[in-house]
């Protein structure tokens, strides 16, 4: 099975300070250890909210709130990283998969790359990549879209993939099915779901292939230690493609 392990913003992240090179060196054999073994599937890391921007969508309007902010309603429901030539593309294929999904909220997060934390200078014209996350809602928590709404995502997921801009898309399953995680000086607790909220916002992801739920709890504590044994991960299954 496919899970994703989504570690939650710390003050270091939110106050715009790169990742230490022990970090950054330790999480690189982390993940390069499972990638070879077949294991990681997919990753990635997110800068401080005022990199970021919510699209909220009430009655048909959508409305772009650009970042900072504090965590409100983090819980997601589908994730999807976009390559693009500027935000204003990404935010119009946001606000088009927004649409159609009605009232509700989205947030566009830009994806660091390799030069952002210091690895590399930044190269002419790089690409942009962004992460879309659509926020969970009574929908999405009881089973899922409507088959209109369904066919419609397919179809504009088929666009962006054929436009060269969709470079991945996963969807969540319920938070009911999830756990969370809270290390607090290395210690770990461990919460059933569902949730009803989340306040905390997205830092990263990575995807696994395991064979079930104990193996991903088991892989989130080397996870949790390397990003300094001090915060929230939420551990969920993912729908299978």
């Amino acid at each position: 099975m496919r899970l994703i392990m989504m570690h939650k913003n710390d003050a270091n992240t939110e106050a715009g300070k790169p990742p230490t090179m022990d970090i950054v060196t330790k999480m690189g054999a982390f993940i390069g250890g499972h990638a070879q073994a077949g294991r990681f599937i997919d990753g990635a890391g997110l800068g401080a909210s005022k990199t970021r921007t919510r699209l909220v969508f009430r009655e048909g309007r959508c409305t772009q709130v650009p970042g900072p902010y504090r965590g409100e309603h983090e819980l997601p429901a589908a994730m999807l990283v976009l390559k693009v030539v500027s935000r204003d593309a990404a935010l119009g294929w946001a606000e088009r998969y927004g649409k159609i999904l009605g009232d509700g909220e989205l947030e566009l997060g830009k994806v660091n790359e390799a030069w952002d934390i210091g690895l590399m200078p930044e190269p002419e014209n790089a690409p942009l990549q962004f992460l879309l996350i659509e926020k969970a809602d009574a929908a999405t928590e009881s089973g899922g879209r409507t088959p209109d709404q369904k066919g419609a995502l397919s179809r504009l997921k088929t666009e962006m993939a054929k436009a060269g801009v969709l470079v991945s898309a996963h969807q969540l399953q319920p938070s009911a099915t999830g756990k969370r995680l809270r290390f607090t000086n290395h210690k770990l607790t461990v919460q059933d779901g569902p949730f009803a909220e989340s306040k905390e916002l997205i830092g990263g992801f990575a995807i696994m292939e395991l064979p079930d739920l104990a193996a991903g709890l088991e892989l989130a504590r080397p996870y949790a230690e390397i990003l300094g044994g001090n915060l929230e991960i939420d551990l969920r299954a993912l729908v299978p493609s």
